[in-house]
């Protein structure tokens, strides 16, 4: 069976992934890694880019109708110990943040990608609404801005299997919501953290 190590090993083999960190820091604190997805590998991706401590504290939220779908996907989202979101199954009194918040405690990290699905070139979608929401009710989590570049063309939308071609990931500094920050204003400004990050 693939162990974590192997896992890791594999998905840096497969992207050639070179990972950059500016103006912060791997660290074991609690924060929100949020980035651009254009594959279905930029869950594993982010995650073995993460020093191994790091890593065994963060959680990839990935969606239940895919990682489930299989046993291949069943046994690799339990290896990067996924929080899956059902999102067929999304209602007021089911909702995603509290899940995500519950399941985190004051200990475990999260990554997300605010665009809430696979944007289809090299441009970033405007993010929806969970990374505020998330902010809001968690202020003291540190938000780090992850540009993922190149995945698109390593696997395209709808192959199996990868491309050989190098990509990069860029760790960016932290941000938080501020007080009183209106949310299409902070939305916009999470997802520009990301996008600075493209020519960094």
């Amino acid at each position: 069976m693939i162990t974590e190590t192997l896992l890791t090993w594999i998905a840096r083999f497969i992207s050639g992934v070179s990972v950059r960190w500016v103006d912060s820091q791997p660290d074991t604190c609690q924060r929100v890694y949020f980035a651009n997805h254009t594959s279905h590998l930029d869950v594993v991706l982010v995650w073995s880019a993460l020093p191994t401590p790091v890593r065994r504290l963060t959680r990839p939220v990935a969606a239940k109708d895919y990682w489930e779908r299989g046993f291949v996907r069943r046994h690799l989202h339990q290896v990067f110990n996924a929080l899956l979101i059902d999102r067929k199954k999304i209602k007021v009194h089911q909702s995603p943040i509290d899940l995500m918040l519950h399941e985190i405690g004051d200990t475990h990290s999260l990554i997300i990608f605010p665009e809430g699905g696979r944007s289809p070139g090299n441009e970033i979608g405007e993010f929806k609404s969970g990374l505020y929401y998330l902010s809001k009710k968690c202020p003291q989590l540190e938000l780090i801005p992850v540009h993922i570049n190149n995945m698109n063309r390593i696997l395209p939308r709808g192959e199996f299997l990868p491309v050989p071609l190098l990509s990069s990931l860029t760790f960016g500094p932290p941000i938080w919501l501020e007080a009183g920050e209106p949310k299409t204003e902070f939305l916009a400004r999470a997802r520009q953290a990301v996008v600075s990050l493209k020519d960094r």
